[in-house]
């Protein structure tokens, strides 16, 4: 089984209470959250390198960076809760929401090529879903561009 993993929007104190006290409920209130993300337990963070690997075909300019290299050490608050909390470098955020719409498609195909070539075939009713996380995440990065904070919570 893969990990459980949030993209989150916000103020990080704030998020590193909701997930402290479990109340993930929370994130859906647009005054204390920018941006929410659940990305299910179906995948590793490793996906979301090869979807930053997708995005960076798209384009000339080299960005996102890998999703790894977008992580960092969460500063300045204490951590309650038992999953790994990381921030995300505004740049790879910026880079994913300047996707244009109409590149949806193409990102998602390129992302589902480089699954296939990591994991093998998908099976055929995987690839819709995985379309929608494609556009998904990009409408999670226009929301969460320029918010205060956004934070990569994931845990096993």
């Amino acid at each position: 089984m893969g990990s459980l993993m949030d993209l989150i929007a916000g103020d990080k104190r704030d998020i590193v209470l909701a997930l402290a006290i479990e109340d993930v409920a929370a994130f859906a209130d647009p005054d204390r959250f920018t941006a929410h993300l659940s990305l299910g337990g179906g995948l590793d963070p490793t996906w979301l390198d090869m979807f930053s690997e997708a995005a960076r075909g798209l384009g000339e300019t080299g960005e996102p960076a890998d999703f790894l290299d977008a992580r960092s050490d969460l500063e300045g608050v204490k951590v309650a809760t038992e999953r790994i909390l990381e921030r995300v470098d505004p740049v790879w955020v910026d880079a994913v929401a300047r996707v244009p719409d109409e590149q949806f498609g193409p990102l998602a195909s390129r992302w589902i090529e480089l699954l296939e070539e990591e994991f093998g075939p998908l099976p055929r009713e995987e690839k819709p879903w995985i379309r929608d996380l494609a556009e998904r995440i990009v409408r999670f990065a226009r929301a969460a561009d320029g918010a205060r904070d956004v934070v990569f919570a994931w845990g096993f």
